[in-house]
């Protein structure tokens, strides 16, 4: 479903009349078009599958290298993420950690942030957003585990209300052999260490 732009910019003109301000100046002339271009962006994951990256699975019984198989966890950690909290329409960003315990089958890696892009690219809240990302891996892959961490700054946190500027939110979405605190206890460990990239969000220090 594509973002009727048109319809964005004119009621984007009508909420800069609401507030009294003039969307004829010249400074906010172009600013309901930007505003539309912006939201085709920031919700272009409305309506989409976010299981269609998922689809290409490689078999590690059959693959390229059938004599090596994995005895333990796949993880893609540092996932840079954006999206728009539901509640005030202001952007949350920071970073997705995703590991699963593969099973005859895994995907290519590639793929695993392409799920997060869909999936953030609508209204969310990242509570949901973790869920969400969890059970379309352990729905689309053959996973004995499935365990998502996400580590982001909410605008809504720090430029409003108490504004606390260095407060991230940490939330933690387990699925199968992971749901349990201890087998997950390592990988939080790996999740949490040195980031490979500066990072928008404070530090880490996750409960398990």
């Amino acid at each position: 479903m594509a973002v009727d732009r048109e319809r964005v910019a004119a009621l984007v003109r009508e909420l800069l009349e609401a507030i009294g301000e003039n969307p004829d100046r010249p400074g906010l002339k172009q600013t309901p078009e930007r505003v539309a271009d912006a939201y085709s962006e920031f919700f272009a994951g409305v309506g989409a599958d976010a299981a269609a990256p998922l689809a290409h699975t490689i078999s590690v019984t059959r693959g390229p290298a059938p004599d090596t198989l994995p005895s333990g966890a796949v993880m893609l950690r540092d996932i840079l993420f954006r999206s728009v909290c539901e509640h005030h329409l202001l952007p949350f960003r920071g970073h997705a950690h995703i590991a699963y315990l593969p099973g005859e089958r895994v995907v290519g890696l590639g793929s695993l942030p392409k799920v997060v892009e869909i999936l953030s690219s609508r209204p969310q809240v990242q509570e949901r957003l973790g869920e969400q990302i969890a059970d379309a891996i352990a729905a689309s892959l053959d996973t004995r585990g499935v365990l998502v961490v996400l580590d982001a700054t909410h605008e809504c946190v720090t430029m409003r209300g108490g504004r606390q500027t260095d407060a991230s939110t940490v939330t933690i979405a387990a699925r199968g052999e992971l749901a349990e605190p201890a087998a997950r206890a390592e990988l939080i460990t790996l999740m949490a260490g040195p980031p490979v990239a500066p990072r928008p969000s404070g530090g880490r220090g996750w409960p398990s």
